[in-house]
């Protein structure tokens, strides 16, 4: 039962940064496809970045892409995304999730975090 844990979110201004950490036990996250969603507030949960099992290719949402990074680092077990040029409309709850293939559907996922909270202030 792999179990994960996401960190270093927290209250930044626009065109500020942010890198969230995800870390697990109970099984290595070099096995899994892994990928962050968001939830805001009153919104469904969306896909932000994905990054593959295998060869490591990298899947981003339209509104991150160029300002996010997702990457892995399979000797510590934990998978990070790096946030630029932050926004507003970034604001939510961050989660990472694991699971065989990266889809943009949270339900494809077997295992996801509680999540952080990324605040974006104007």
């Amino acid at each position: 039962q792999v179990q994960l844990v996401e960190s270093g979110g927290g209250l930044v201004q626009a065109g500020g940064s942010l890198r969230l950490s995800c870390a697990a036990s109970g099984g290595s996250l070099s096995s899994y496809a892994m990928a962050w969603f968001r939830q805001a507030p009153g919104k469904e949960r969306e896909f932000v970045a994905g990054i593959s099992r295998s060869d490591d290719n990298t899947y981003y949402a339209d509104s991150v892409k160029g300002r996010f990074t997702i990457s892995r680092d399979n000797a510590k077990n934990t998978v990070s995304l790096q946030m630029n040029n932050l926004k507003p409309v970034d604001t939510a709850v961050y989660h990472c999730a694991a699971g065989a293939v990266v889809y943009t559907s949270p339900q494809a996922f077997g295992y996801q975090g509680q999540g952080t909270q990324v605040t974006v202030s104007s």
